[in-house]
């Protein structure tokens, strides 16, 4: 599978305009909405098997358990951004994109920091570094699609809606092993959650384009 998401991968670029995605005036705003919800769904599974994949080498059973029930705050807790159906539901398209935004945003500094933590692990799979890279790499791109999306939809300037990560996410003193394991299992399971919520507001705001009043 992981070759294979590489090939398939579309970049969110616009070479067939010969022009910059900070500009992009000539794709579609369908199409590019489309573009965009393809790179989420690759970055959300991707995601998956990275934490599946972490779990298995580095994280015991009881270990997870622990995690579970010491009930770890993901560091995109802080942010307005809806959880709950009816709440997903009653925001406009606009709060939609920012939304989306904010959590790419939020992402990107820790999936850095997580690719210099793992490459201290011994024993740590290249597949499992390569996957933590291309999420990072890619990420940025999904920012530049939003970003460009915004602009088509709403006929506003660039978005300043960048959080600062330094108040989400602090760099400490390199703990021990073991919080440094589930420090980092931490980050790629709520990484995981965060961009499957991403992926489903892509989605709903799809939906509404094409079926106003039958999106669930």
């Amino acid at each position: 599978l992981w070759p294979y998401l590489l090939t398939v991968s579309i970049p969110l670029d616009c070479r067939e305009e010969q022009s910059s995605l900070s500009r992009c005036p000539s794709i579609s705003q369908e199409k590019l909405l489309d573009r965009v919800i393809q790179h989420a769904e690759l970055i959300y599974r991707v995601s998956e098997e990275s934490c599946s994949l972490f779990e298995e080498m580095f994280v015991p059973f009881p270990l997870q358990l622990q995690r579970n029930q010491a009930g770890y705050a993901c560091i995109t807790k802080a942010l307005p951004i809806p959880s709950s159906k009816s709440e997903i539901q009653q925001i406009s398209d606009k709060w939609l994109l920012h939304s989306v935004l904010m959590l790419v945003q939020s992402w990107i500094e820790p999936l850095v920091y997580l690719q210099t933590t793992m490459d201290r692990y011994d024993g740590a799979p290249e597949m499992l570094l390569n996957k933590t890279k291309w999420v990072s790499e890619k990420l940025i791109g999904l920012e530049q699609g939003v970003v460009v999306l915004i602009k088509k939809m709403l006929d506003e300037g660039m978005m300043t809606t960048t959080y600062s990560e330094q108040g989400l996410f602090q760099y400490d003193v390199p703990p021990e092993m073991l919080e440094s394991v589930m420090r980092d299992y931490t980050i790629l399971s709520c990484f995981k959650k965060d961009a499957h919520k991403m992926e489903i507001l892509l989605k709903l705001l799809k939906c509404r384009q094409t079926d106003t009043y039958n999106c669930a």
